[in-house]
């Protein structure tokens, strides 16, 4: 049994030694970088940050400004907007009181005449029917004397009987 570990730990052993070596080829040695190059590298590093922030810089800004562009023209929108809104229900609102307007003109107008016919057969009436006799009007002043005369006449009171004037 120790002979068979023992060529167990030769095998090993020498396996180790065959691939060990082909293993540190795999590996590149990196040369030796001075200090100064270290130095000049970030420099550039540090150069090609600022470079960077200020691209970002003017990005942001001209995105600012685009924005801001954008804002002012959606602004002008809204106002013209506001604007129109308020031409359109001015325009409406100027339409309702002439239409309302023109009602009452025309109410106005198509009233006069017959408020005038009104008033010429009203003084007609009066002046024919004479209401303001002490007698009475003409109507039953007439209606008065057809009874008188239909007293004296028994045919003429018959007839104003069928009449219902008696």
């Amino acid at each position: 049994m120790k002979s068979n570990l023992s060529n167990c730990v030769m095998i090993v052993f020498i396996f180790l030694h065959l691939f060990l070596p082909v293993s540190l080829w795999a590996v590149e040695i990196a040369p030796r970088i001075s200090d100064r190059e270290i130095i000049e590298k970030l420099v550039v590093l540090e150069e090609g940050q600022k470079a960077f922030r200020a691209e970002m810089k003017s990005g942001q800004e001209a995105l600012r400004s685009e924005m801001k562009s954008g804002q002012e023209a959606l602004n002008k929108r809204l106002d013209d907007s506001n604007n129109t809104m308020l031409v359109l229900f001015g325009s409406l609102i100027t339409l309702i009181v002439a239409l309302f307007g023109y009602i009452a003109w025309d109410r106005r107008t198509m009233v006069r005449p017959v408020i005038e016919q009104v008033n010429r057969l009203e003084r007609k009436v009066l002046a024919d029917l004479d209401l303001e006799h002490s007698d009475g009007s003409l109507l039953r002043r007439q209606l008065e004397a057809l009874r008188q005369y239909a007293g004296k006449n028994p045919e003429f009171a018959e007839i104003l009987r069928g009449l219902a004037l008696l």
